[in-house]
């Protein structure tokens, strides 16, 4: 049986978190720290951020392949999930399947809110940003493609020419 991977909440706080500011968007920035390796895991990222107040946690976009979900064990907000509106505090856990419709929470609290957030690591996901036109490609072990959505084509393919 394989060795038993804890990440003690000693070793968590010890460790140096890296200020993150999303690609797409500058008000999307907080500190994070990547927790999956330190635990073994592969094939999910766990991410547990520190988000300032005011801030938002990325740019509204929604996975096509990839399912995510974010808990908040401290700290309030407001979750955008396609159009709507949810309000989230301490102790709520919200997920985003695959495919489902585009997302991004901001702190609306009077202090930092800290996520903790997971999302499967597959070999390939699209993530489109539809607020910037956007569309990612994402691919394991090489470098994401950024194409304007409206510039993506889909053409018919014949049988024999794959």
């Amino acid at each position: 049986m394989g060795q038993k991977q804890i990440v003690t909440r000693t070793q968590i706080a010890k460790m140096a978190g890296t200020d993150v500011t999303h690609f797409l968007n500058q008000r999307a920035r907080f500190v994070a720290k990547s927790l999956n390796e330190q635990a073994g895991l592969q094939n999910v990222g766990v991410h547990l951020i520190n988000l300032p107040v005011d801030a938002v946690a990325s740019a509204f976009h929604r996975h096509l392949y990839v399912d995510e979900c974010i808990y908040i064990p401290e700290g309030s907000g407001v979750a955008r999930i396609g159009p709507d509106l949810f309000q989230i505090e301490a102790v709520d856990l919200i997920g985003y399947p695959a495919g489902g419709e585009a997302h991004d929470i901001r702190n609306t609290g009077s202090t930092h809110m800290i996520c903790l957030v997971v999302g499967q690591r597959l070999e390939f996901d699209i993530i489109d940003y539809s607020e910037q036109n956007k569309r990612l490609y994402r691919y394991a072990g090489q470098p994401p493609d950024l194409v304007d959505i409206a510039a993506v084509s889909h053409p018919r393919l014949s049988d024999h020419h794959g």
